[in-house]
């Protein structure tokens, strides 16, 4: 076998071990969880968005080692048999192939806009119960009794009472009142947490009196002013494709911790929507807000 590639070889199979082994730690050690905290000035836990963002570009860099050791076995399959030479790789100091070396620290603040696949994404709302149309209209009736898939206008007296058109941090939103309160607590932790993420928030809407596009009847969430849907530097994601921005599965911990509903668990995942779960909802009722 030639030993002209054998140092490439040998440092990417290092690499990948180690990068496995940090994986492997990172996601199921004792003290971990697919989520990172700190401890924030209120004595809550907070997201460490950055430990979020290396795992996942850590994930990543495997992926490439193993797609390079794969190249370089076919590389060696490839060459001629013959006498061993010290002739390095050109532009290599060390024999090593220069496209496996680090560039530089990766840049956390690029990295929100990053497509990645949704992990375990059935299973992102544990802890949270979903408010249904059927469950929504039993409470509240429906928002307008014609509905189609283009926004129309709200009827409901009970709801329409409540609605609010305010800015809520780095976003504009017409949603119920209790929604707005919740939502502006939501996005207090994160720019106190995450001030580079809060930055770069969009909204593509919120209120939307319509059924779901697709369905026959099914009334959408955003009929009744209880979701809005949000995305990283205005770049909407493609439905039900099973990815979402980066900067999206960090949010949606602090909704879950408030109590909304993130639509990647959807069976036909949209990952830009947020909407209040049903216990909340209960609350407000329970409270006289709704």
């Amino acid at each position: 076998m030639d030993k002209r590639v054998i140092p490439a070889i040998v440092a990417a199979m290092i690499l990948l071990a180690v990068g496995l082994g940090v994986l492997i730690y990172l996601q199921f050690g004792p003290e971990q969880s697919s989520i990172a905290y700190d401890s924030d000035a209120d004595g809550g836990s907070a997201i460490d968005s950055g430990a979020r963002i290396e795992i996942e570009m850590l994930r990543q860099q495997i992926e490439a080692l193993q797609a390079k050791v794969i190249e370089l076995e076919q590389r060696i399959s490839a060459l001629p048999s013959g006498p061993a030479t010290d002739t390095l790789p050109p532009g290599s100091a060390t024999g090593v192939d220069p496209s496996l070396m680090r560039e530089g620290p990766n840049q956390i603040i690029d990295a929100y806009a990053q497509v990645v696949l949704i992990a375990n994404r059935r299973n992102v709302n544990r802890g949270v119960n979903i408010a249904d149309p059927s469950y929504l209209e039993s409470v509240f009736g429906k928002p307008n009794e014609e509905l189609s898939e283009d926004c129309g206008t709200m009827t409901n007296d009970r709801l329409s009472k409540n609605l609010v058109l305010e800015q809520v941090g780095p976003v504009q939103v017409r949603m119920l009142r209790p929604a707005i309160d919740s939502l502006r607590r939501v996005f207090d932790r994160i720019k106190a947490t995450d001030p580079d993420l809060y930055a770069r928030i969009n909204t593509a809407g919120s209120l939307c009196v319509r059924r779901i596009r697709g369905s026959a009847n099914s009334t959408s969430t955003h009929a009744f002013g209880l979701s809005l849907d949000l995305n990283i530097d205005g770049h909407l994601d493609t439905l039900g494709d099973g990815k979402t921005q980066l900067g999206l599965t960090i949010l949606a911990d602090f909704f879950r911790n408030e109590g909304w509903y993130w639509g990647a668990g959807f069976s036909r995942e949209d990952s830009m929507h947020f909407e209040v779960g049903r216990d909340l909802i209960e609350e407000w009722i329970s409270e006289g807000k709704l």
